[in-house]
């Protein structure tokens, strides 16, 4: 192994959602060591080289690493692999509050806020332009999509997706592992397990 491969964030996955995590990386000053990726054809234009594929996930755990994948199943069962603590990247156009807490491996894009005593739990991302207001709490691995706003004291389950310009009213909670669609606008609840949209959101799946 390359001495410079010991140093540097290690993004784990290599399609859209990496680059735009390794952009923001570079952004904020950290510097990248590669990225794993089943497809070899997968590169990151110049940002880092790919390093092999995700079986060697767990060889090369020797430096601070995020997981850059889109999709929430995949990242969960990464998650479970883990063997060190994961490296949070906030791009330098966001806006955090002093008093928001973010936990390990936490993505936070370009132009997104989190506002005052919010908590954004382990590998979750609040994306591009999102907006979690103040004492709104995100779960374990969930994602905030682009555009998506969380109004005040808004509860977020773990594994959950919240899909673009959707909108959740003040104090709206969404259960664990549930899907609300792009541009819906929660008032009240969406249960664990569920999908829904719409406006008012109502749901059509769990």
């Amino acid at each position: 192994m390359a001495p410079h491969e010991h140093a540097g964030l290690l993004l784990i996955g290599g399609g859209g959602h990496a680059m735009v995590i390794a952009e923001a990386a570079i952004a904020a000053g950290i510097l990248l060591r590669g990225f794993l990726d089943d497809d070899p054809a997968a590169m990151l234009n110049a940002a880092a080289p790919r390093l092999g594929g995700l079986a060697e996930f767990e060889t090369r755990q020797n430096g601070p690493v995020i997981i850059a994948v889109g999709d929430l199943a995949l990242r969960r069962a990464l998650i479970h692999r883990l063997q060190r603590p994961s490296t949070t990247v906030v791009h330098p156009s966001a806006i955090v509050s002093p008093s928001a807490t973010l936990g390990a491996g936490v993505f936070i894009g370009p132009n997104a806020v989190v506002h005052a005593r919010a908590r954004i739990g382990d590998h979750a991302t609040v994306n591009t332009g999102a907006i979690v207001e103040h004492d709104c709490m995100v779960g374990l691995n969930s994602h905030i999509a682009p555009g998506a706003v969380l109004g005040g004291g808004v509860r977020v389950g773990p594994d959950s997706l919240i899909g673009l310009g959707s909108r959740l009213l003040p104090g709206a909670l969404v259960g664990a592992r549930s899907v609300v669609g792009a541009g819906a606008v929660v008032l009240r609840s969406v249960g664990d397990g569920e999908t829904a949209v719409g406006s008012p959101a109502r749901t059509i799946a769990r």
